[in-house]
């Protein structure tokens, strides 16, 4: 059974993770191309950070970012390579929707990366409502990335 947590980021297994999902998108995004907050983006006070445990297993992680009133983010989302097709980053999604709602946000965003590695989550996201639109914040549209959005 998976558990959700609020993360401080100071954990080991957390840290791993993060740093598994900076390389995972450094080896499919140019360099300048990479959007992901690291560990210090992460700390920011606009941002909440989630991990989802199996049992005593880091599984997954997440973090919501407020861009305005009424405006959040989806900054970042990993799944463990180990837990891939268990529903992890399903169940990270529904509980970063729901939490976008309880902290009163209208919209919902999120930038990530073209091409196949990316078809997967895209996908995930399509299915929870997410539809293509126009870049938001600071990002600026390129052949690399692509622009997500959901109103809540």
């Amino acid at each position: 059974m998976f558990a959700i947590r609020h993360d401080d980021l100071t954990g080991a297994p957390t840290r791993a993770l993060l740093a598994l999902h900076l390389a995972g998108m450094q080896a499919h995004s140019p360099i300048d191309g990479v959007f992901a907050l690291d560990l210090s983006g992460l700390q920011s006070p606009d941002v909440i950070v989630w991990t989802l445990w199996d049992g005593s297993v880091i599984a997954g992680i997440a973090a919501l970012r407020t861009i305005t009133p009424g405006h959040s983010e989806i900054k970042s989302m990993r799944t463990h390579p180990d837990h891939l097709r268990r529903g992890v980053a399903a169940t990270l999604l529904r509980h970063i929707i729901e939490q976008a709602r309880a902290h009163g946000m209208i919209r919902l965003s999120l930038e990530t990366g073209s091409g196949p590695a990316f078809e997967p989550a895209v996908a995930l996201y399509r299915s929870h409502g997410f539809v293509d639109g126009g870049a938001f914040g600071d990002y600026v549209q390129s052949r690399f990335n692509q622009f997500l959005h959901r109103t809540l």
